[in-house]
């Protein structure tokens, strides 16, 4: 049943309910993304686990996000349920056992494993923006921000340092409107709430050091396992923006880090999007446009990309003509859109004779799914209803004590679990503004002596000319001083809008 260079997916049924064939996975064209949908209650998070545990047996390292606490199951090995054995029986599974996985587990929260963080450098003003919602106005302040940040050579790590770049760049407001276009400082102030706004959320957690290195993601075992890194998403989900601009930040740094490998024989790295939809609801055009750029490019560099969701139409059609491997587990039809989601589905598969892909969908059973994946030459195959395999890891959460215990073992323990607050904007600008407040103390004091001589010479009758320099020229020098030592770096970054690394 098993074969080299497949995932065995489940065993196909004909219309009278005999067993038909296996279905699988080809894993040279596994990066050619896929689709997992159906409704709630129909198996998806079930068929998620069974895939990331056929990626692992291959070799594949896996990112899945964990909504409801579910897949953590995967570090443990199952116990025998009746329920698993008869299913294993009813598809021809003889050699059915049960085993644990190399799982990680991370936490934005730093709660239920390890804390991921990056720097607001690497996020980007895109991404940024879109995290907090803000206008056209405020988004093209915030990039002059990220300009004028890049160009001073002011890294911004965490939150407090653009928060004082905000401030620096109000101040500055007239002289960088000359330069770079309008700076209004309502603008500023509004993106200023929205930090403050998004730092209550939890994003606060989330920006800093030490940032995630993409390369901890992609580990294999002694064994040649590829490692199944889980997201804890439960308390993340209260923070749909925060959620869905993380998946997209870490979409953007594999597009960004991984080198070009053609075709491989099997995936570099398998990213699991779960609840897809709140990638794309609300979202601008620019930043759909360049999702669906990044897709589309992402599989050359050997990374497959499964969105799960209930509803095919979450997906933009542009993304969805992208995803060649498809498992449709059961849809309701209560409402029009609902109808108009099952004909969607149905019309996006090869057609089967044998059975009638719209009235099947709304009729599958739970753990059974129309199947239909990438063939040799790319061809997709014809779609087959299909009983999915039973999985081998747990069913259902671990318990506190059991993630700690995998969190303790695992081969990233120590390397994130501190953060680190070295010199960065929040720093330089609150020097300056000290050097500069001093500066000015210090002339307005040479000021009053200067004032106080004249006042001395004048009563004494005595005329001198003051050899001393002028608040302009010591403001043009000071000027100058600054533009010398100025690091004047422009940095580089990528399709949406997150820094390039290797500067």
């Amino acid at each position: 049943m098993l074969e080299d260079g497949k995932i065995y997916l489940g065993t196909s049924r004909t219309p009278d309910d005999q067993l038909q064939k296996p279905e699988y996975l080809n894993l040279k064209l596994a990066n050619r993304h896929g689709l997992i949908t159906g409704a709630t209650g129909t198996g998806k998070t079930v068929t998620l686990q069974i895939l990331a545990e056929g990626f692992s047996n291959a070799g594949v390292p896996v990112f899945c996000a964990d909504v409801k606490g579910d897949l953590s199951g995967l570090a443990k090995a199952g116990k025998g349920k009746d329920f698993l054995e008869k299913r294993a029986q009813d598809i021809g599974l003889e050699d059915y056992e049960y085993q644990d996985f190399p799982a990680i587990f991370w936490d934005l929260f730093g709660e239920q494993g390890h804390p991921i963080r990056t720097t607001v450098s690497e996020m980007g003003p895109l991404l940024l923006s879109r995290l907090m919602d803000l206008t056209d106005a405020q988004e093209g302040v915030l990039n002059i921000a990220f300009r004028i940040a890049d160009e001073e050579g002011l890294l911004l790590l965490d939150m407090k340092d653009l928060q004082a770049m905000l401030t620096n760049l109000a101040d500055r407001a007239n002289e960088i409107s000359r330069r770079l276009g309008n700076v209004s400082k309502q603008s500023v102030a509004a993106i200023q709430r929205s930090l403050l706004v998004l730092e209550q959320q939890g994003g606060d957690h989330f920006f800093g050091e030490p940032a995630l290195e993409i390369a901890d993601l992609m580990r294999t075992t002694r064994d040649g396992r590829g490692s199944i890194n889980v997201l804890a998403a439960d308390k993340l989900m209260m923070s749909p923006r925060l959620y869905a601009t993380f998946l997209l930040w870490l979409l953007s740094e594999l597009f960004e880090e991984l080198p070009e490998v053609g075709n491989p024989d099997k995936p570099k790295l398998v990213f699991f999007f779960d609840e897809a939809h709140l990638l794309f609801d609300d979202a601008p055009k620019i930043l759909v446009k360049r999702v669906e750029q990044v897709v589309k490019l992402i599989r050359s560099k050997g990374v497959g990309i499964y969105f799960v969701t209930q509803n095919p139409l979450d997906v933009p059609d542009g993304v969805l003509a992208q995803l060649g491997n498809r498992i449709q587990h059961a849809l309701r039809t209560y409402t029009p859109r609902e109808q108009k989601a099952v004909k969607t589905a149905a019309e996006t598969f090869r057609p089967n004779p044998d059975f009638d892909a719209i009235d099947t969908i709304t009729n599958l059973g739970i753990g059974e799914a129309l199947v239909s994946t990438l063939a040799r030459k790319g061809v997709p195959s014809m779609v087959q209803r299909t009983l999915i395999r039973p999985p081998q890891s747990r069913l259902g959460p671990l318990t506190k004590a059991e993630r700690r215990d995998v969190v303790n073992s695992s081969p990233v323990s120590g390397q994130y679990d501190k953060d680190v607050d070295r010199e960065s904007a929040f720093e330089i600008l609150t020097k300056r503004a000290k050097e500069k407040a001093r500066a000015e103390e210090e002339q307005r004091k040479r000021e009053d002596e200067e004032k106080k001589r004249l006042r001395d010479n004048r009563a004494r009758g005595r005329k001198r000319r003051s050899s001393r320099q002028s608040v302009g020229e010591a403001a043009i020098k000071s000027v100058t001083r600054s533009i010398a030592t100025s690091l004047g770096r422009a940095l580089v970054r990528g399709i949406l809008g997150s820094l390039k690394r290797g500067f």
